[in-house]
């Protein structure tokens, strides 16, 4: 006879109460939002606050939950970026980087194949004259030798390079399946670094994902605008060290074939004579930390992987007394002599440097390269102003939803009615009390899942009470029906329920962006529902119904 134990009326208060404490810094949205963004900036700083940064902290309390309900861009204003990665760039690339290589193996059958000259070609195709004809079986074969198995699903079994004849000409080039394999390690590379520079930025809640083939979308809520968010993920920050072939003051001379003429950034109007293939590149750094040089002017240490390490080493073991260029971005910062052997895979990058410039530096390098340039094909700027229109308007239609549903239910029901739209103002804290502990993002779509929760929240209690209406008729009393119609409503509670929970986790997997914000208020909204349904308006009916004893009721 609605007998609820104790244990599960304090877990049911309990988790109602739960739900209460983590709405409510969502009602003070910026003052928490503040105080978050202060604790992050002390942490980060090893616990050092500025008077600002203390006077921020205080403005909530700290034994509060601080967590809100991140504002997606529909919401909060920001940007949105369409970019397209140039995807062929990385063949070319990959292909000049490889001359190096064959050099050699050609140099190690040097008496079957005479010399090696490398000739003029398209982009992502290297072309390697040999003196004598006779010799190319055997220097296909040295090249071939190169060839390494594609790391890919689709690409088992083949090789990364094809390496073919035209008369006394060595042809190499990417295959197919590397070809496939190298568009897709492209695009994650390109993804995991504009992660970072986005995060490093201190951005909330950013959406990276691919689309397509070769297409990337971002969303930055919170920044100022496109062009801002452009300039933060197009910094490429580009390293390389390449060997010096001369210096000259004319912007317009013929730096040779395979030389790029490139401007000094210590001397202005001194340009370096540099070969076109790098010793090593950013992509072998490990780290990078702002430092000072001996001199005790900003600087830039860096580390290589054992790979760079050992090319680096070799290179300067070979070139002692030789200058060799550090390029950023396709310009030389810096062209010291090797003064000796440098192992271990360390150096230092010295310029005239401010320390900012120091620390932005290594910030980039530690980031790494975009392997391909970005083109950008659309670009938005969303306003904040155009964000708060959408969070009025989804204001208004939630309180217009729950109101409409509260005068229904009422007029219905009467005072089992009140009981539900109180359980049902519940089931909202739950939702947005879930919302800020997953940290989960609300965009329009997900208001839109909201006011869609609310109209199905009284379903259940819909069904109940019904139920009840019937088993008044004959069951006998008011207590046994009250039992009897929340146990024969549950099995049509659950079955609606799960098929829309279903959908919802189905709409999560497959969809994405405003589907995706749709979907997690859409599910979350259900089991809170459900929670709310069958557990709390029971609860309430159960505790009316003991302290009032009637002897008959009215649904």
């Amino acid at each position: 006879m609605l007998q609820i134990p104790l244990w599960k009326r304090v877990i049911i208060w309990g988790l109602c109460a739960l739900g209460v404490i983590l709405t409510v810094p969502n009602l003070f949205y910026s003052q928490v939002e503040t105080h978050n963004d202060a604790v992050a900036a002390v942490d980060a700083a090893g616990g050092v606050a500025t008077p600002e940064q203390e006077a921020a902290i205080a403005k909530w309390p700290s034994y509060l939950p601080s967590g809100l309900v991140n504002l997606g861009l529909d919401l909060r204003g920001g940007a949105h970026l369409l970019a397209e990665v140039q995807v062929a760039d990385v063949y070319s690339a990959r292909i000049d980087g490889m001359w190096p290589d064959v050099r050699d193996a050609l140099r190690d059958v040097r008496d079957d194949v005479g010399g090696v000259r490398r000739q003029p070609s398209v982009d992502g195709v290297l072309r390697v004259a040999i003196a004598k004809p006779e010799g190319m079986p055997v220097a296909l074969a040295a090249v071939r030798a190169l060839a390494t198995p594609v790391v890919s699903l689709t690409g088992v079994g083949q090789n990364d390079i094809e390496v073919t004849s035209e008369g006394d000409v060595i042809v190499v080039q990417l295959s197919e399946a590397e070809r496939v394999a190298t568009d897709s390690r492209t695009i994650q590379q390109s993804l995991e670094i504009i992660r970072r520079r986005v995060d490093a930025a201190g951005t909330r809640e950013p959406t990276i994902q691919r689309q397509g083939d070769d297409r990337i979308l971002i969303q930055v809520p919170g920044i100022g605008s496109a062009s801002e968010l452009k300039a933060l993920i197009g910094t490429t920050a580009k390293l390389t060290f390449n060997p010096v072939v001369g210096q000259t003051s004319d912007p317009g001379a013929n730096p040779g074939a395979r030389n790029l003429l490139l401007p000094s950034l210590d001397n202005e109007g001194q340009y370096y004579i540099v070969e076109q293939t790098p010793v090593v590149t950013g992509e072998d750094l490990t780290d990078a930390q702002p430092a000072f040089d001996q001199n005790n002017r900003p600087a830039v240490n860096f580390r290589f992987n054992p790979s760079g390490g050992r090319k680096f080493g070799d290179y300067t073991a070979n070139n002692i007394g030789s200058p060799f260029a550090i390029v950023l971005d396709d310009a030389v910062i810096s062209a010291p002599v090797i003064q000796s052997h440098i192992s271990g895979g360390s150096g230092i990058i010295t310029g005239n440097f401010t320390v900012e410039e120091s620390t932005n530096l290594a910030v980039l390098l530690r980031a790494g390269a975009l392997p391909a340039e970005m083109t950008f094909l659309e670009e938005r700027t969303i306003g904040p102003e155009l964000g708060q229109d959408s969070i009025d308007a989804g204001r208004l239609a939630s309180l217009v939803a729950m109101g409409a549903v509260l005068v229904f239910m009422i007029a219905s029901y009467g005072w089992f009615g009140v009981m539900a739209s109180v359980a049902l103002g519940f089931n909202v804290m739950l939702i947005f009390g879930t919302l800020s502990m997953i940290g989960a993002t609300l965009t329009l779509p997900g208001i839109a899942g909201i006011v869609l929760t609310i109209g199905m929240a009284v379903d259940a209690n819909v069904l109940v009470f019904e139920r009840i209406r019937e088993e008044l008729k004959t069951a006998r009393g008011p207590a046994r029906a009250i039992e009897l119609g929340y146990e024969k409503a549950l099995s049509a509670i659950v079955d609606a329920n799960v098929t829309t929970f279903i959908i919802a986790t189905i709409l999560f997997m497959v969809g994405s962006g405003p589907v995706r914000g749709f979907s997690v208020t859409l599910g979350i909204g259900i089991l809170t529902s459900v929670f709310t349904a069958i557990f709390v308006t029971r609860l309430f009916v159960a505790t009316w119904f003991q302290y009032r004893r009637p002897k008959t009721i009215e649904v």
